[in-house]
């Protein structure tokens, strides 16, 4: 698949230092680099839960930095990436926008170079507004804010909040309206179940863009994962058909976008290869292609945005196998150059507003 000519923008990377900085995987990263025992051991005493979700532990126990992106990039025509918060820990109502001040600190100035930063907060807490204002002044490239509210109710795949239903509860609804008095975008991550949700809040801001993580990682899809989801063919089919409908229907409001990212986190029931082997192409077309196909066909190419999810999704691909697998199932869709140009680079420019 040639995408020489596209400067892509890779719209959803993490980046974290587990030592330095506080993160909620910062005590066990600390605790394992002081134990005598290979890091692979980490598999075997984690909680199930967090085993299926990060597939292999190892980007979470060291840094993860620019210096390791692009040598995860390699070759790859990357231009610009965009941060996503990513678990920090620091206590007090302001304590995520340091988040925001350590990524404008890292040596992003050449390719690639950092073009958006969607920083971390929750629109219930009360002292919300003045985060927001903490993070635009740590950084002139913050567009946005993402909430961990993904919640699952198979107790056996790990939830990122207590309870589910975040998104419609009055407190985060009414802080919401800060998004919308400073012109910021919100990340809405959710697993598939709670996509309703998020149409829900578009149809109440209209005038808020939202973007759709991950195609609402519809988690088990591919596989067996928890106590009871996706464990057999029948779940898995239930799965994808309400999947189609929920996001067909969020499609429908205008100020949505959704990310064609995540879809190789290892949540979604992908077998996990061997370490450094990844995923080959035709495989993660078997499994992806559909729901890449169906997202062009509800959403548009001009409303989807490509990001490596890395190195959340590295346990399954590499970002060059994750680019081939999106342009393949874009060109295999009907999609041509201006389609790839949408999904690799003009729909991020837009939604982010990231200069030339």
């Amino acid at each position: 698949m040639d995408l020489s000519g596209i400067r892509i923008i890779d719209a959803h990377i993490h980046q974290w230092d587990p030592f330095g900085t506080p993160r909620d995987f910062s005590a066990l990263a600390k605790l394992f680099r002081l134990l005598p025992v290979p890091v692979d051991a980490a598999k075997r005493l984690a909680p199930r839960r967090d085993r299926e979700f990060v597939g292999d532990p190892v980007a979470y126990l060291r840094p993860y930095l620019p210096f390791d992106y692009r040598a995860d990039a390699g070759n790859a025509p990357v231009e610009v990436v965009a941060h996503i918060e990513v678990e920090w820990s620091q206590p007090g109502p302001l304590g995520k926008a340091g988040e925001t001040a350590w990524v404008a600190g890292l040596p992003l100035e050449a390719a690639p170079r950092l073009g958006a930063i969607l920083a971390g907060g929750d629109p219930a807490d009360p002292r919300f507004g003045e985060l927001l204002d903490a993070h635009a002044a740590a950084s002139p490239l913050l567009r946005g804010i993402r909430t961990m509210v993904a919640h699952h109710p198979d107790p056996g795949v790990r939830s990122f909040t207590d309870a589910p239903g975040k998104l419609a509860t009055k407190k985060f609804l009414d802080g919401f309206a800060r998004l919308a008095e400073r012109g910021l975008s919100f990340e809405a991550w959710v697993y598939s179940h709670a996509i309703p949700d998020v149409t829900a809040l578009a149809e109440r801001y209209p005038e808020v863009p939202i973007v759709l993580n991950h195609l609402g990682t519809p988690a088990g899809i591919f596989g067996a994962v928890g106590k009871h989801t996706g464990t057999n063919p029948g779940l898995r089919r239930q799965l994808l058909v309400r999947w189609r409908d929920d996001l067909a229907a969020l499609a429908a409001r205008p100020n949505v976008v959704a990310k064609v990212s995540g879809l190789m986190m290892p949540i979604l029931g992908h077998p996990i290869p061997p370490r450094g082997t990844p995923t080959p192409v035709p495989q993660l077309l078997d499994r992806i292609g559909p729901l890449v196909e169906h997202a062009v066909d509800v959403f548009g190419a001009d409303r989807l945005i490509w990001g490596s999810n890395f190195p959340v999704d590295k346990p399954v691909t590499s970002i060059a196998n994750s680019i081939e697998a999106i342009a393949t199932a874009v060109t295999g869709h009907g999609g041509g150059p201006t389609e790839l140009e949408q999904v690799f680079r003009t729909t991020a420019q837009r939604v982010y507003r990231i200069a030339d």
